[in-house]
Protein backbone atom coordinates (compact mmCIF):
# COMPACT_ATOMS: atom_id res chain seq x y z
CA UNK A 1 0.00 0.00 0.00
CA UNK A 2 2.85 2.36 0.82
CA UNK A 3 4.19 2.17 -2.73
CA UNK A 4 0.75 2.45 -4.25
CA UNK A 5 0.02 5.51 -2.15
CA UNK A 6 3.05 7.42 -3.41
CA UNK A 7 2.16 10.71 -5.03
CA UNK A 8 2.61 10.82 -8.81
CA UNK A 9 6.23 11.39 -9.69
CA UNK A 10 7.50 10.62 -6.17
CA UNK A 11 9.22 7.41 -7.26
CA UNK A 12 10.95 9.25 -10.09
CA UNK A 13 12.17 11.92 -7.67
CA UNK A 14 13.66 9.29 -5.40
CA UNK A 15 15.59 7.80 -8.31
CA UNK A 16 16.93 10.98 -9.90
CA UNK A 17 20.35 10.28 -11.44
CA UNK A 18 23.31 12.03 -9.80
CA UNK A 19 24.22 13.66 -13.11
CA UNK A 20 20.83 15.21 -13.86
CA UNK A 21 21.34 18.72 -15.19
CA UNK A 22 25.07 18.16 -15.66
CA UNK A 23 26.85 18.08 -18.99
CA UNK A 24 29.08 15.02 -19.12
CA UNK A 25 32.05 14.22 -21.31
CA UNK A 26 35.51 15.66 -21.66
CA UNK A 27 35.82 19.17 -20.26
CA UNK A 28 37.49 21.73 -22.54
CA UNK A 29 40.65 23.55 -21.53
CA UNK A 30 40.53 27.26 -20.84
CA UNK A 31 41.68 29.70 -23.49
CA UNK A 32 44.60 31.99 -22.72
CA UNK A 33 42.39 35.07 -22.45
CA UNK A 34 40.09 33.21 -20.04
CA UNK A 35 43.04 32.23 -17.84
CA UNK A 36 44.11 35.86 -17.61
CA UNK A 37 40.57 37.09 -17.01
CA UNK A 38 40.22 34.76 -14.01
CA UNK A 39 43.71 35.55 -12.76
CA UNK A 40 43.15 39.30 -12.88
CA UNK A 41 39.82 39.01 -11.03
CA UNK A 42 41.45 36.98 -8.27
CA UNK A 43 44.32 39.47 -8.04
CA UNK A 44 41.99 42.47 -7.78
CA UNK A 45 39.88 40.72 -5.13
CA UNK A 46 43.05 39.82 -3.15
CA UNK A 47 41.95 36.20 -3.00
CA UNK A 48 45.45 34.94 -2.34
CA UNK A 49 44.59 31.31 -1.69
CA UNK A 50 42.44 31.02 -4.80
CA UNK A 51 45.05 32.75 -6.94
CA UNK A 52 47.80 30.42 -5.71
CA UNK A 53 45.55 27.38 -6.22
CA UNK A 54 44.47 28.49 -9.70
CA UNK A 55 48.04 29.25 -10.84
CA UNK A 56 49.36 25.99 -9.42
CA UNK A 57 46.57 24.04 -11.12
CA UNK A 58 47.56 25.55 -14.48
CA UNK A 59 51.32 25.06 -14.06
CA UNK A 60 51.34 21.68 -12.32
CA UNK A 61 48.78 19.99 -14.59
CA UNK A 62 48.01 17.75 -11.62
CA UNK A 63 44.82 15.81 -11.05
CA UNK A 64 42.60 17.41 -8.42
CA UNK A 65 43.43 14.76 -5.79
CA UNK A 66 47.16 15.46 -6.16
CA UNK A 67 46.77 19.23 -6.31
CA UNK A 68 44.79 19.59 -3.08
CA UNK A 69 47.20 17.21 -1.29
CA UNK A 70 50.24 19.43 -1.93
CA UNK A 71 52.21 20.32 1.17
CA UNK A 72 54.36 23.38 1.75
CA UNK A 73 57.51 21.24 1.39
CA UNK A 74 56.46 20.23 -2.12
CA UNK A 75 56.89 23.77 -3.40
CA UNK A 76 59.11 25.50 -0.83
CA UNK A 77 62.84 24.98 -0.35
CA UNK A 78 65.09 27.18 1.77
CA UNK A 79 62.38 29.76 2.24
CA UNK A 80 61.81 30.18 -1.49
CA UNK A 81 59.32 28.61 -3.87
CA UNK A 82 61.03 26.15 -6.17
CA UNK A 83 61.07 26.75 -9.95
CA UNK A 84 60.43 23.00 -10.37
CA UNK A 85 58.77 20.44 -8.15
CA UNK A 86 58.14 16.70 -8.17
CA UNK A 87 55.25 14.80 -6.60
CA UNK A 88 54.06 11.20 -6.57
CA UNK A 89 50.76 10.72 -8.36
CA UNK A 90 48.16 8.93 -6.30
CA UNK A 91 46.58 7.25 -9.30
CA UNK A 92 49.77 5.73 -10.75
CA UNK A 93 52.26 5.90 -7.89
CA UNK A 94 54.73 7.40 -10.37
CA UNK A 95 56.54 10.72 -9.92
CA UNK A 96 55.71 13.66 -12.14
CA UNK A 97 57.68 16.87 -12.41
CA UNK A 98 56.27 20.31 -13.11
CA UNK A 99 57.47 23.88 -13.42
CA UNK A 100 56.31 26.87 -11.43
CA UNK A 101 56.37 30.10 -13.39
CA UNK A 102 57.38 33.35 -11.76
CA UNK A 103 53.81 34.53 -11.26
CA UNK A 104 52.88 31.19 -9.70
CA UNK A 105 55.88 31.33 -7.37
CA UNK A 106 54.93 34.85 -6.31
CA UNK A 107 51.29 33.88 -5.68
CA UNK A 108 52.30 30.77 -3.72
CA UNK A 109 54.82 32.71 -1.61
CA UNK A 110 52.28 35.42 -0.78
CA UNK A 111 49.74 32.79 0.25
CA UNK A 112 52.24 30.84 2.38
CA UNK A 113 53.39 34.04 4.12
CA UNK A 114 49.90 35.46 4.68
CA UNK A 115 48.42 32.17 5.91
CA UNK A 116 51.38 31.25 8.10
CA UNK A 117 51.81 27.86 6.46
CA UNK A 118 54.81 25.91 7.75
CA UNK A 119 56.84 22.99 6.35
CA UNK A 120 54.78 19.83 6.68
CA UNK A 121 51.48 21.74 6.51
CA UNK A 122 49.02 21.24 3.71
CA UNK A 123 49.35 24.11 1.27
CA UNK A 124 45.59 24.48 0.97
CA UNK A 125 44.12 23.36 4.31
CA UNK A 126 40.49 22.73 5.07
CA UNK A 127 39.08 25.33 7.45
CA UNK A 128 36.70 22.73 8.88
CA UNK A 129 39.51 20.41 10.01
CA UNK A 130 41.56 23.22 11.50
CA UNK A 131 44.27 22.70 8.92
CA UNK A 132 44.76 19.00 9.66
CA UNK A 133 43.39 18.03 6.28
CA UNK A 134 43.51 19.62 2.83
CA UNK A 135 40.48 21.04 1.09
CA UNK A 136 38.47 18.34 -0.65
CA UNK A 137 38.36 17.79 -4.38
CA UNK A 138 34.67 18.69 -4.20
CA UNK A 139 35.55 22.03 -2.63
CA UNK A 140 38.15 22.56 -5.35
CA UNK A 141 35.49 21.80 -7.98
CA UNK A 142 33.14 24.36 -6.40
CA UNK A 143 35.89 26.97 -6.47
CA UNK A 144 36.48 26.15 -10.12
CA UNK A 145 32.80 26.71 -10.88
CA UNK A 146 32.99 30.13 -9.25
CA UNK A 147 36.13 31.09 -11.16
CA UNK A 148 34.76 30.26 -14.60
CA UNK A 149 31.36 31.71 -13.78
CA UNK A 150 32.97 35.01 -12.74
CA UNK A 151 34.22 35.58 -16.29
CA UNK A 152 30.95 34.69 -17.98
CA UNK A 153 31.62 31.03 -18.78
CA UNK A 154 29.06 28.30 -18.18
CA UNK A 155 30.31 26.30 -15.16
CA UNK A 156 28.52 23.20 -16.45
CA UNK A 157 30.90 23.05 -19.40
CA UNK A 158 34.08 23.10 -17.33
CA UNK A 159 35.64 21.05 -14.55
CA UNK A 160 38.90 20.71 -12.68
CA UNK A 161 40.29 18.68 -15.58
CA UNK A 162 39.89 21.83 -17.67
CA UNK A 163 42.76 23.32 -15.67
CA UNK A 164 44.83 20.13 -15.94
CA UNK A 165 44.40 20.25 -19.72
CA UNK A 166 44.84 23.99 -20.27
CA UNK A 167 48.62 24.28 -20.52
CA UNK A 168 49.23 20.96 -22.24
CA UNK A 169 46.58 21.74 -24.86
CA UNK A 170 48.40 24.98 -25.62
CA UNK A 171 51.76 23.18 -25.72
CA UNK A 172 50.41 20.61 -28.15
CA UNK A 173 48.85 23.23 -30.43
CA UNK A 174 52.13 25.17 -30.56
CA UNK A 175 54.56 22.26 -30.86
CA UNK A 176 52.67 19.10 -31.82
CA UNK A 177 54.94 17.30 -29.34
CA UNK A 178 52.83 14.50 -27.87
CA UNK A 179 55.75 12.94 -26.01
CA UNK A 180 56.35 16.16 -24.08
CA UNK A 181 52.66 16.34 -23.17
CA UNK A 182 52.71 12.70 -22.07
CA UNK A 183 55.61 13.38 -19.68
CA UNK A 184 54.03 16.53 -18.30
CA UNK A 185 50.75 14.74 -17.58
CA UNK A 186 52.52 11.71 -16.10
CA UNK A 187 50.77 9.30 -18.46
CA UNK A 188 52.32 5.85 -18.83
CA UNK A 189 51.00 5.33 -22.36
CA UNK A 190 50.98 7.73 -25.29
CA UNK A 191 47.51 6.42 -26.22
CA UNK A 192 46.18 7.85 -22.96
CA UNK A 193 47.59 11.25 -23.91
CA UNK A 194 46.01 11.07 -27.36
CA UNK A 195 42.61 10.29 -25.83
CA UNK A 196 43.03 12.90 -23.12
CA UNK A 197 43.77 15.70 -25.56
CA UNK A 198 41.25 14.54 -28.12
CA UNK A 199 44.08 14.88 -30.61
CA UNK A 200 42.52 12.92 -33.45
CA UNK A 201 39.33 14.98 -33.37
CA UNK A 202 41.20 18.28 -33.08
CA UNK A 203 43.55 17.41 -35.93
CA UNK A 204 40.71 16.25 -38.16
CA UNK A 205 38.76 19.45 -37.51
CA UNK A 206 41.83 21.61 -38.17
CA UNK A 207 42.33 19.90 -41.54
CA UNK A 208 38.65 20.22 -42.37
CA UNK A 209 38.62 23.93 -41.52
CA UNK A 210 41.30 24.55 -44.16
CA UNK A 211 39.14 23.13 -46.92
CA UNK A 212 36.72 25.51 -48.61
CA UNK A 213 33.99 24.08 -50.81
Amino acid sequence: MGDAADAPGQAERRQLPWNRGRLLGQKPPLKLREVWAIRIRLQIAERLRDLALFNLAIDSKLRGCDLVALRVDDVLLGGRVRPRATVLQRKTGRPVQFELTEQTREAAMRWITRSGRKPGDYLFPSRISGGGRPITTRHYARLMEGWVGSVGLDPRLYGTHSLRRTKVALIYRRTGNLRAVQLLLGHTKIESTVRYLGVEVDDALAISEQIDI
